[in-house]
């Protein structure tokens, strides 16, 4: 892969957990050896090691670590990475996930747009993903911030596509970003209805899909995708899949992510089961029988993993 076929992607954490149903299973699952589809390699290539020294020069932030992404080899391995903006201190505490939480995060750093910027031109890329932790404990939730993140790419780099991956942005926040033009906006539901209260009580699957009808619907002109995700294994049925999949296309969702979750460290919850690739195929085949145009599917899949393909897909000809 050249330079300029390179992006930073927003692979991640955003998805998914299991309450109490299937505990037995969940159990079973746990101490069971993770299937060969799952076991991935150890990054030590040059890209690798450019990207270490890219993300410390720079004081920025990659949710490749953060949250223990299991595409990270991949990713690195070719000079890509995850910048997550407004910090590594998410106010929230979702009990799938393994990026650090605290009450407050620091002050966002006004110098980060500017080393985002920096950073993409010196990779030489054409696609960049942001992510985000949570900032609950900030007057606008950090859209201003995140919206300055995005302004500054594309004002130091013409041509550059911007995909955001954002929290869960009401009415006076989401607007923010979106008047920037970012080609792409990703907000994820992370499970099914039944499973939420994985979730930090803040959060919720109707406050999720209005978040992404919101972009859907933004004028003067929407984000060409608008994507969400779920990760799988967790105790959810088929049904349960598809029925929030019909809740997706009903808010004006263009793309969507089907991945594999998997439990970072035991302080999260466990996994439920190990959904084999051939129940990914079928759910993939669903997801474009309901109008999905850009479907990503698979047990390593997350959010922006292939996201440049994903909006190529996702975008009229």
């Amino acid at each position: 892969m050249s330079s300029t076929d390179t992006k930073i992607s927003v692979a991640g954490a955003g998805a998914a957990g299991a309450g109490a149903a299937g505990a037995g299973a969940a159990g079973a699952a746990q101490t069971a050896r993770k299937p060969d589809w799952l076991k991935v390699a150890i990054p030590a290539s040059e890209g690798s090691r450019m990207m270490t020294r890219l993300v410390g020069r720079r004081g920025l932030h990659t949710v490749c670590d953060s949250a223990r992404c299991p595409n990270k080899a991949e990713c690195w391995g070719c000079g890509t990475a995850t910048f997550m903006i407004l910090g590594d201190t998410c106010t929230r505490n979702c009990r799938f996930c393994a990026v650090p939480t605290g009450k407050r995060g620091d002050e966002p750093n006004p110098d980060e747009p500017r080393q985002l910027a920096e950073a993409i031109a010196e990779l030489g890329l054409r696609y960049a993903v942001l992510t985000s932790v949570d900032r609950d404990d900030l007057p606008d939730r950090g859209a201003g911030h995140f919206a300055a993140c995005v302004r500054a790419i594309k004002a130091a780099n013409p041509g550059v596509r911007v995909e955001v991956l954002t929290p869960d942005y009401r009415e006076g926040e989401i607007e923010l970003i979106l008047a920037e033009g970012p080609d792409a906006l990703d907000h994820n539901i992370e499970t099914v209805p039944r499973l939420q209260g994985v979730r930090d009580a803040r959060a919720g699957y109707g406050k999720s899909l209005h978040t992404l009808e919101l972009a859907a619907a933004w004028s003067p002109g929407r984000p060409a995708v608008v994507k969400s995700s779920l990760l799988l294994g967790l105790g959810e049925s088929r049904d349960e899949v598809l029925a929030s999949m019909d809740d997706l296309r009903a808010v004006g969702c263009d793309a969507v992510v089907l991945g594999q979750y998997l439990r970072p460290t035991s302080a999260q919850v466990p996994v439920v089961e190990y959904v084999h690739p051939d129940a990914f195929a079928a759910y993939a085949e669903s997801a474009r029988e309901r109008g999905f145009a850009a479907v990503v599917a698979g047990p390593l899949a997350r959010t922006s993993y292939h996201a440049r393909q994903a909006f190529g897909e996702g975008t009229p000809a």
